[in-house]
């Protein structure tokens, strides 16, 4: 039996090959000393379980929405109480003081990105986000209007840069061009990607891909599809909804022009919780950049003198309309701080090892059911996080009923997909050990 965590040396950027030699055993016994040896383990206590018969749930749907941390109630009742005994003062005699609430995520943020903190800044929700980012980066000039996309990307998504488009006096299906995989594949090719770059050439004004697609969980190669962009003369930009906290990244290394993300997933913010920007610091300090203008953006030295004009700070900040939504920002700071002590290195190095085993017990099941499940996710552990989608043949959304009145929370997307995410956090092996039971049985019958 392979042990993960004592026996291999696992980079950020593995490999799959890596996992070649690895000898997993589909039983509890395999499971328990991978969690024996688990150097995580002890985080998985710090969140709370959906209950089931008494028992945490097995919940592979952090996602869609990442559990609870059990910090969170205290962190809400220091500003609940700071409110309460200061008022309008808390902006400044709190203990955390609100003015300057959001600056203490930039360090963390950064690190989870690979960013550095002025390129950084926790505001709004995704698409607001994604919306305000646009307007600064989707300037369509002449033939320059393109934009293009992954094939299937989050519906939400195309509904922003569609909308952008017709701000701009365009129509939408004129310049929206869908990156299509080749006949009989469901993924993307790198050179596919880049050799539609190219293709498209002067006329391609923005790539904006989901940096991990959210139906596939294909993991697609930002740098070189950054570099093929800026190549041709066109911005490259990302949503992060399913990578910031799920997979390594270096936007600022990679110069990737501007990215958005959401903390409700794998960063365990709470429904609808603050979201998080990006704007690489050559945008970021270029005052002639056009955005949006917002009180809140303004320089933070002059801010209280009211003036007429508005004068952008030279940081992501200047992309900030509004001032913080504090209770919602007291939840992001308990999981944006467990981010930063656990490490993406650590967090990584075990989502390689949990979804690698995943992925086995998945073939287990195939193997006892005879039933032709298909892992639609890439096998290439550089190009997935932890997050697996599988076809199954004849299924229905009753499967995933089933599972859960079982104790088993997964997604489902239509026509016969479930979406499995075994989150490093919180998830363990015997949660995909038991997994593989409960879906076999399901399957049979």
């Amino acid at each position: 039996m392979f042990l993960f965590l004592t026996k291999l040396s696992c980079n950020t950027a593995a490999s799959s090959n890596r996992f070649a030699h690895m000898v997993f055993e589909n039983n509890i016994h395999c499971a328990k000393q991978f969690d024996a040896e688990d150097e995580l383990k002890a985080y998985r206590n710090q969140f709370y379980f959906p209950q089931h018969n008494g028992n945490n749930v097995i919940y592979f749907c952090g996602n869609s929405l990442g559990l609870q941390p059990k910090g969170v109630l205290d962190s809400l009742k220091i500003e609940l109480e700071d409110w309460q005994k200061f008022g309008v003062e808390g902006h400044l005699q709190g203990r955390r003081p609100w003015y300057s609430y959001h600056e203490m995520f930039a360090n963390g943020a950064a690190k989870l990105v690979g960013a550095t903190p002025n390129e950084v800044v926790v505001m709004n929700q995704l698409t607001v986000n994604l919306h305000l980012l646009l307007l600064s980066f989707y300037q369509p000039k002449g033939k320059r209007n393109k934009i293009l996309f992954e094939t299937k990307p989050f519906p939400s998504d195309q509904y922003a840069m569609a909308s952008q488009a017709q701000l701009h006096g365009i129509n939408a299906d004129d310049v929206l061009v869908e990156m299509q995989p080749r006949e009989g594949e469901i993924t993307l090719r790198t050179e596919d990607i880049i050799n539609k770059i190219n293709e498209l050439g002067d006329e391609l004004a923005l790539v904006c891909f989901g940096a991990v697609n959210y139906f596939t969980g294909q993991y697609f190669d930002l740098k070189k599809i950054t570099a093929a962009a800026h190549a041709v003369g066109a911005y490259a930009g990302f949503d992060l909804a399913h990578a910031a906290g799920n997979v390594p990244m270096e936007l600022h290394a990679w110069n990737v022009d501007f990215a958005c993300w959401c903390s409700y997933k794998y960063l365990n913010s709470g429904p609808g919780g603050v979201a998080g920007v990006f704007v690489h610091e050559k945008h970021a300090t270029n005052k002639n950049l056009f955005r949006l203008a917002g009180w809140w953006g303004h320089d933070k030295a002059t801010r209280f003198n009211m003036q007429p004009d508005f004068e952008p700070m030279t940081t992501a900040e200047a992309w900030q309309l509004s001032n913080a939504p504090i209770m919602s920002m007291a939840v992001h700071k308990v999981a944006l701080d467990m981010f930063t002590e656990a490490g993406m290195p650590a967090l990584r190095k075990k989502s390689l090892a949990l979804t690698a085993y995943l992925e086995f017990v998945l073939h287990e099941v195939k193997k006892e059911t005879g039933l032709p499940l298909e892992i639609i996710t890439p096998s290439n552990a550089e190009e997935r996080g932890a997050h697996l989608s599988v076809v199954v043949p004849g299924a229905n959304k009753t499967l995933v009923e089933k599972l859960s009145a079982a104790g088993a929370v997964v997604d489902w997307r239509e026509p016969n997909v479930i979406r499995i995410a075994p989150v490093p956090f919180y998830n363990s092996f015997e949660d995909v050990f038991h997994f593989g039971q409960l879906l076999a049985s399901l399957l049979k019958k």
